[in-house]
């Protein structure tokens, strides 16, 4: 994924994978398992003049609405 800087990417079951784009800093490895609620990384800012958060949820290689599968507030 092209143009989102420094990028975790999270296995999810059924085929579903997160992204999290343009971190400062990796809080984690490849391959490493991680937890619900574990911090996997600090928000940055990449080709960007302000730190910022890319968040994405993909099934099958497809992105979907992440809304749909995000608790309510």
């Amino acid at each position: 994924m092209r143009g989102l800087g420094n990028l975790i990417l999270i296995s999810h079951s059924n085929g579903f994978i997160s992204a999290y784009a343009h971190n400062s800093k990796l809080l984690v490895k490849n391959g490493q398992k991680v937890s619900k609620g574990q911090k996997i990384a600090e928000v940055g800012q990449s080709d960007t003049s302000s730190p910022r958060l890319h968040f994405e949820i993909r099934r099958r290689g497809q992105p979907v609405n992440p809304l749909s599968y995000l608790p309510r507030r």
